[in-house]
């Protein structure tokens, strides 16, 4: 049996009345996705825990099957995993953003603009992120680059108690509402303030803003955590498995795990990936023994942040063809017994811009036992309503690989 976990990242919503009183899920075309809803078992499943706020970090250990109370240590650290960063039990890593702050005056006063700096590239990156560390490194702190506008700062003998909040959380807000607080935070409000002044003119920023690009002109700190333990995902279910994913959160996660993570040239964690050869590396591992493939694709995460409505349609509708139907094929191609979950790791409202902890839509589609024909079924909250529940993301994981 091969088993294939598809995951739209942030594609759950609410109705929209410009849309009809439907979903981005309700509109777009689907119909591959569908066709396995009408033959295969629909549902919600709540991947949050109670308590724990709606990060791509919990809900995706909780769909990977994972319970986050147990398991989550903090985002940045998966990441700093999938960088390669050998993180000591005392080390802390915190998740660095290049973002966009627009406005005069003082720091405070800027308004978070773009929490992703346009989807700045990771060689534009990788120089403000050498200028930031050759500011502020020391026999404590040292600054990574990852990818896009996600990296990863190490304090080393660091504390993880400070309050810090995600910028795609407070787009549109003023800086100064939202600084880092807690005992001995100052020292990343300063760094952030003063990264603002050694990036606002760097000739990568110039250069984008004579493109008409948004500038990465601020670091932005957050995600604090230390260093993860998860347990073997061989020893919990048996098989051996892949991640695909542009994400360095999902790439930590399936190396914490014991997983393989394969990198895809030009997967960019946007709208514009490279879904065709996404889809060819999952074809790959399993026809290279995997049993379990873990497609993680971001663009309707991303489009949603941006209030991109058109954008997220068109993400999934991309996500459909390009990416599911090839992998099904293939499948069937190959002969091989199959089953495939298809689940957002959680709601991004476009509404609200920022992540929601309302439970999700999911699809379950097993090839050897195809339910009777029914066209109502389809992946998307209003169908998912009518169907199975599961109160957490971990339970539907140990549903979806043992039955």
């Amino acid at each position: 049996m091969k088993y294939l976990i598809l995951v739209p990242d942030g594609a759950g919503d609410e109705k929209i009345e410009a849309l009809g009183d439907r979903t981005p899920l309700e509109v777009a075309e689907i119909e591959n996705i569908n066709e396995l809803a009408h033959r295969g078992t629909v549902g919600m499943v709540k991947t949050i825990p109670p308590g724990v706020a709606p990060g791509s970090d919990a809900a995706n250990l909780s769909v990977m099957g994972y319970d986050p109370a147990v398991y989550l240590t903090g985002r940045s650290p998966l990441e700093a995993a999938s960088i390669g960063i050998d993180m000591s039990d005392t080390d802390v890593a915190f998740r660095t953003n290049l973002i966009t702050l627009t406005g005069e005056g003082a720091y405070e006063d800027l308004i978070i603009t773009d929490h992703s700096s346009g989807d700045i590239s990771t060689e534009e990156a990788d120089e403000l992120i050498q200028a930031v560390n050759e500011a502020f490194a020391d026999e404590n702190i040292k600054f990574y680059t990852g990818v896009s506008y996600r990296h990863c700062m190490i304090v080393h003998n660091g504390s993880t108690a400070y309050e810090l909040t995600p910028p795609h959380d407070v787009l549109t807000q003023r800086a100064g509402d939202h600084l880092p607080k807690g005992e001995g935070a100052e020292f990343i409000t300063e760094m952030m303030k003063k990264s603002y002044e050694i990036l606002k003119d760097h000739p990568v920023n110039k250069a984008r803003i004579e493109k008409g690009l948004n500038p990465a002109n601020t670091i932005w700190i957050w995600g604090q955590g230390k260093k993860p333990s998860l347990s073997s995902f061989y020893d919990k279910y048996g098989i051996t498995g892949t991640a695909i994913s542009a994400v360095d959160l999902i790439k930590g996660i399936a190396i914490c795990a014991g997983l393989d993570s394969v990198d895809v040239e030009g997967a960019t964690g946007t709208l514009h990936t490279n879904f065709d050869g996404k889809a060819q590396a999952a074809i790959r591992e399993f026809r290279d023994g995997k049993d379990f493939v873990y497609m993680h694709l971001e663009g309707p995460d991303e489009c949603s942040h941006q209030g991109d409505r058109d954008g997220k349609i068109a993400c999934m509708e991309s996500i459909d063809r390009k990416v599911l139907k090839p992998i099904v094929d293939a499948l069937r191609e190959d002969g091989e017994d199959f089953k495939v979950l298809v689940v957002p790791d959680h709601r991004t409202p476009l509404a609200i811009r920022t992540h929601s902890a309302t439970p999700v839509p999911f699809v379950i589609y097993d090839s050897t036992k195809e339910e009777p024909y029914d066209a109502e079924k389809c992946f998307c909250e209003k169908s998912g309503e009518k169907g199975m529940y599961f109160d957490s993301g971990f339970e539907l994981a140990d549903y979806f690989f043992k039955n």
